[in-house]
């Protein structure tokens, strides 16, 4: 087999618009993301040609991205099994030795390690939305925040809908996967659903169109339901409300961190992510899934609800204890 030529930055940009039409936008941004440390070590050890790559120079990356990162065994795994796809990939393009691929190693790690507890509880959630529907009621933070914990949805679904997206005659609003205008979804067509609203929920998105929202279309003439002077209000900008508004000194006057004013490094809305209280969007997701678990709400429609298996709700999602798992199942004793 001949090889041809190629460095690590070309190889990428190659890599990248081979998998556009395959890989979901967040999807795409994460290869870049991750390899982008591959193309840099491989510009720090004057590698330019990946012909001559090899299984030893490999394993040295991984052990430099262990340290250069700081990762721990599930980013590390995640960082090394996408270097392994991209290194079948260049196979398959004449760019390395065939079956380098399988030298790529990468930690095992179970599935309790491969999850992640971090969620808003349901405690935290209900103070977090009955200080917003007190002092920024129908604000853009309370309809955002409102909209994650109530449908479950992720931040992209929030940032992709539209006005006309919301039936108040029929209480629902639907999620829609438009990438040809900047608004594409996790799971693409198979993330499109309509999302029954709460009768509560519909209340504060009538008020929010009566009354706040600001009268915009974004540059592809949609009207986002979420809005800003600018247009859609981006995703970054709905990530800083979850952050700033889960701190707990952001609805309750003492810190559970005993911190003072002038200790904290997260006092400003831009850095509350640095807060050790405050959550990520993905935290109320999966605390949302979780109360509606314990609200004996069966798994099939939580599922499909949240558009995610119920395979994946249970090693990801699901943070029941044990022991409430078993009060739930008591309840069927009777009609065994």
């Amino acid at each position: 087999m001949s090889l041809e030529p190629i460095d690590a930055e070309t190889a990428l940009e190659l890599y990248l618009a081979d998998k556009k039409n395959e890989l979901s936008e967040a999807s795409l941004k994460g290869h870049k993301y991750r390899l982008g440390h591959f193309v840099r070590w491989s510009n720090e050890q004057e590698i330019e040609n990946l012909n001559t790559l090899n299984g030893r120079q490999l394993h040295r990356y991984r052990l430099w991205r262990r340290e250069d990162g700081d990762l721990n065994k599930v980013s590390e795994k995640t960082q090394m099994d996408t270097l392994r796809v991209f290194i079948r990939w260049l196979e398959s393009i004449d760019g390395v030795e065939q079956d380098l691929s399988q030298k790529v190693l990468s930690p095992s790690v179970t599935p309790n390690e491969n999850s992640r507890d971090v969620m808003l509880d349901s405690d935290r959630a209900s103070e977090v939305l009955a200080h917003l529907e007190k002092y920024e009621y129908a604000s853009t933070e309370h309809v955002a925040i409102a909209l994650m914990w109530h449908t479950m949805m992720r931040v992209g679904g929030v940032h992709a809908l539209d006005v006309d997206d919301y039936n108040p005659n029929d209480q629902c609003i639907k999620v829609r996967h438009r990438p040809e205008t900047d608004t594409p979804i996790k799971n693409q067509g198979d993330g499109e659903r309509m999302v029954a609203l709460s009768d509560q929920v519909c209340d504060l998105l009538d008020d929010w169109l009566e009354t706040q929202r600001p009268p915009v279309t974004d540059e592809y003439g949609r009207e986002p339901l979420l809005s800003s002077r600018e247009g859609r209000t981006n995703k970054t900008t709905l990530r800083a409300y979850v952050y700033r508004w889960t701190r707990s000194c952001a609805y309750s006057s003492e810190c559970p961190h005993d911190r003072g004013p002038g200790e904290c490094s997260a006092i400003g809305h831009d850095t509350a992510y640095r807060r050790p209280s405050s959550v990520s969007p993905h935290a109320i997701r999966r605390g949302s899934i979780t109360h509606s678990l314990n609200s004996d709400m069966p798994d099939k429609v939580v599922s499909d609800r949240a558009n995610v298996s119920q395979r994946v709700i249970e090693q990801h999602y699901d943070r029941r204890t044990e022991r409430e798992k078993m009060e739930q199942r008591r309840e069927y004793l009777d009609n065994l």
